[in-house]
């Protein structure tokens, strides 16, 4: 267990309340698996209801990414967006402290055979996207293979220590600290798996505009570095809630001539990788971001 994991949460009275959420999740989670997705949906759309600047950003997000679509096509994705949203919360709390017996029969993992090749050779660059089901895929691999997870530190002490270490109760790894450059590049090299989502740039540093959804976007460029540095090889993998409750991730068969020299081109493979993933469910894809917060020189805003 990495040491952030072992810390002990703190129990001063300015954490009482996080602690008495934290018990009564434990205890919602015992309800039944329709019960907690029913509630979950209700969460999200009490959301977006309330939330008029987020319901804003997905829906403008939607707008610029799929201009094709119909309006009330769009409006239903939007809908469905934030439904899978409330559902995430309730997912990840499943994820992180769920027994196996409670999601084992809900979920498949299709295509380890790419993940274990890769693995015969060397270490592995678990390459996916911020979807609403993310965690809990994430716990359905981890029944399969152990893996690292890189992680950015919670503001609240509280939360970080206590989601942390489930995670790496449901991986059997340590996570890796995603500033930390040296002790992921140390795990790839000694044949680990690291998961890791690079959609979200909120820093020019290590990034470049590349198209996505046909838009220039600010997209980080560094996982042809990592996997040059850390001689391993890029398995994408991405997740999807089925009808009825139910969840798939798939595994794709490792980028071949990854990474080139050319690091624009890398991020644009990268890209059109997630795209592909995106457009099969769109509603589950993490439209609350604000993906194009940051422009090109004179381009307009979007948001």
């Amino acid at each position: 267990m990495s040491p952030m994991a072992s810390r002990p949460a703190p129990k001063g009275p300015k954490h009482w309340g996080d602690w008495v959420l934290y018990a009564l999740i434990r205890l919602l989670l015992l309800l039944p698996y329709p019960v907690l997705m029913w509630a979950g949906t209700g969460i999200g759309r009490l959301f977006r209801r309330l939330s008029a600047s987020r319901r804003h950003v997905v829906e403008t997000n939607l707008r610029v990414c799929f201009p094709d679509w119909t309006p009330e096509r769009r409006d239903a994705v939007a809908r469905g967006h934030f439904a899978a949203m409330g559902r995430g919360l309730i997912e990840a709390a499943l994820a992180w402290w769920a027994s196996d017996r409670k999601l084992a029969g809900r979920g498949e993992v299709i295509g380890l055979e790419h993940l274990d090749r890769a693995l015969e050779q060397g270490g592995v660059i678990l390459l996916t996207g911020h979807f609403t089901t993310l965690e809990l895929a994430a716990r359905y691999v981890a029944m399969q293979r152990p893996f690292h997870a890189m992680y950015r530190p919670l503001d609240n002490r509280f939360w970080d220590v206590v989601t942390t270490r489930a995670r790496e109760v449901r991986s059997r790894r340590p996570s890796v600290p995603r500033r930390d450059l040296r002790a992921l590049i140390k795990t790839l090299r000694k044949g680990g798996a690291v998961w890791y989502g690079p959609d979200q740039t909120l820093s020019h540093r290590n990034s470049a505009f590349v198209p996505f959804f046909g838009v220039s976007t600010l997209t980080l460029t560094a996982t042809s570095r990592l996997a040059e540095m850390g001689r391993a090889q890029v398995v994408p993998f991405y997740p999807e809630c089925l009808p009825g409750n139910r969840y798939r991730v798939v595994f794709g068969a490792p980028l071949e001539n990854f990474p080139t020299d050319d690091v624009i081109e890398d991020t644009r493979r990268i890209t059109a990788t997630l795209e592909t993933a995106i457009r099969r469910c769109p509603e589950q894809y993490f439209w609350m971001h604000r993906r194009f917060k940051k422009r090109p020189p004179g381009d307009p805003p979007i948001y």
